[in-house]
Order: structure tokens, then sequence, then C-alpha cells
């Protein structure tokens, strides 16, 4: 009886000291806030209190918080946060503003890749007077492109999110499924960045872009311009696929004269840019189209 009696008080004293806790926590508006709107208890809140309180300090930093390379959470990005599910209680981590803004560019991202990766020309919009021109010089090329012919890719610019990719990306996938063509189309900023940050790879794909049948310079002039990334990626793949007379293409923001700006680092290399540009004119042929945004 005298065991049953101390382990009584023991759980009392446990109580005490929760309740005691849970009265203090009170004391702050903010963590009444909290506890009233995921609908907590008091009895739920008393046995949380310190997990709360924890959970309204970091809510506080993330309120001050000017991005990620700030984070203090435990789980970067992420902040822990009471759900209820079925009359339980369960903490689980909750992605912040930011983690939710990379989350959605990646999903947009993924989302435009996929639709890039099925396009066809049956998908083209015609009834677009702006891209008129652009669709009847693809269909020329489709008509006349044979592997044993030398025939110039296109260099096409205009402005952002006119679909300068996807109509490219329709005449390739179209010629890759009706005439066995291998294509590859390469988004230039990041082709950057994987071929500098794997070397393992970096042979076996400067192979590919200067060997594939055709090849889709996707967005040039958007990267960050470096010798190593102009002289010796760029004018390296361009140059091979000069050689060999393969057809490439390019989409750009920029047109070539302002490519050629971006290229010479501000003029700092006006003679290296030079030569990258005298090379795109050899493999392509210049047509702008200035479109509705079609990101919007």
């Amino acid at each position: 009886m005298e065991n049953l009696k101390d382990k009584f008080t023991a759980k009392e004293k446990v109580r005490i000291g929760l309740q005691r806790s849970y009265e203090h926590a009170c004391n702050n508006p903010k963590f009444k806030n909290l506890v009233n709107k995921v609908g907590m208890d008091k009895e739920e809140a008393m046995k949380n209190t310190s997990k709360l309180e924890k959970i309204l300090f970091q809510l506080e930093k993330c309120r001050e918080c000017k991005g990620l390379f700030e984070c203090t959470s435990d789980y970067e990005g992420n902040v822990e946060y009471p759900t209820k599910i079925e009359d339980k209680f369960y903490f689980t981590y909750t992605p912040c503003r930011y983690t939710k803004v990379i989350t959605d560019k990646k999903n947009k991202k993924k989302t435009e890749s996929q639709i890039i990766a099925n396009s066809r020309m049956k998908d083209i919009d015609i009834t677009d007077k702006n891209r008129v021109k652009v669709i009847k010089w693809l269909k020329n090329f489709y008509d006349k492109y044979d592997v044993s012919k030398s025939l110039k890719g296109l260099y096409l610019h205009g402005n952002f999110g006119c679909g300068k990719t996807f109509l490219i990306s329709c005449l390739l996938n179209e010629l890759k499924i009706k005439k066995s063509v291998s294509i590859e189309i390469v988004y230039f900023p990041e082709a950057l960045r994987t071929l500098k940050d794997d070397w393992d790879l970096f042979a076996d794909k400067m192979f590919n872009y200067q060997n594939v049948d055709i090849l889709l310079i996707d967005d040039i002039g958007a990267e960050k311009v470096t010798d190593w990334g102009r002289d010796e990626v760029l004018g390296t793949i361009l140059q091979s696929r000069m050689n060999d007379k393969l057809p490439t293409f390019f989409t750009s923001n920029l047109d070539i004269k302002q490519l050629e700006e971006h290229l010479s680092n501000n003029g700092k290399d006006s003679i290296k840019a030079r030569r990258i540009i005298e090379r795109i004119k050899q493999l392509s042929e210049d047509i702008e189209m200035i479109s509705e945004n079609k990101r919007k």
C-alpha cells in the first residue's frame, strides 16, 4: 500500500509541475493563440507545453528569417508543427515559405520538362501569327532532313516564355520518332554546372554533345560566362559540330549581338566571343520570335 501511495504522489507531483509550466506559458498570448489555433485542449497542451514553446520560438525565428541560409531549425527549411488526426495530435515537420518556393519551382520545372519531352509537331499552336515564320522554317527543316544531308540548325531568339524551346523540341521529338534521329536537348546553364561537378562523366557527355545527330543548346546567354565554359566547353562543342556539319539549334533571350556582348564579358574578351559567334553563324540561321509569354 505504501508503494502505491508513493507512486500516486509522484504522479501528482508531475502533474503539478506540468500545470505550473502550462500556466506560466499561458502568460504569453502567442502561446495561447497557438494552442487555440490547433484546437488543443488543456490536458493535451499541458503534456506538450515545452514542445509547444519550442515550436513557438522557432516560428518567431522563421518570421524574421531572410532565407534558408539563416535557418536555425533542426530540420533545415522546415518547422515542427502539431497536426490533429482523428482526435490525436502528431508533431510533424512542415516546409517553410522558402522551401515551398523551391519545391514549387522544381515541380514547375519538372512539369515543363515533361511537356518538352513529349511535345510533337501536332501540338504546335498554329493560330499565333507571331510564330508563323518559325513554324514554316521547322516544317521545311523536317521535310528536308536526311542524315546524309548538311543542314543548318536555328538560332531562335525572342522574349522570355514565348515558346522557343517548345517549338524546337516539337521538331526534334518528331525527327527522333519518325526518322530515328538521335537528339539532345541541353539547358546550357545547368549543363555547365553538371560538367563541372562530375568530372567522371565529363568526357562521355562532351562526346555526346559533339556527336549527337541534332543538338539543342537551350537558353544560351543565361549562363555565367567563364573562360572554361565559353572556350573549353562551348567552343569545343561548336567547333566539332561545325567540322562534322551536324545541325545545331540554339534558343536565347538575347539576339546575336547581345550574345556576343555577353560572351565577351563586357568587352574583356571580344576576340574569343567573336570566335564563338562565328561558329554559331556557321551552324545556324538566325530568326527572331516575339510572342505572348506562354508561362504566365
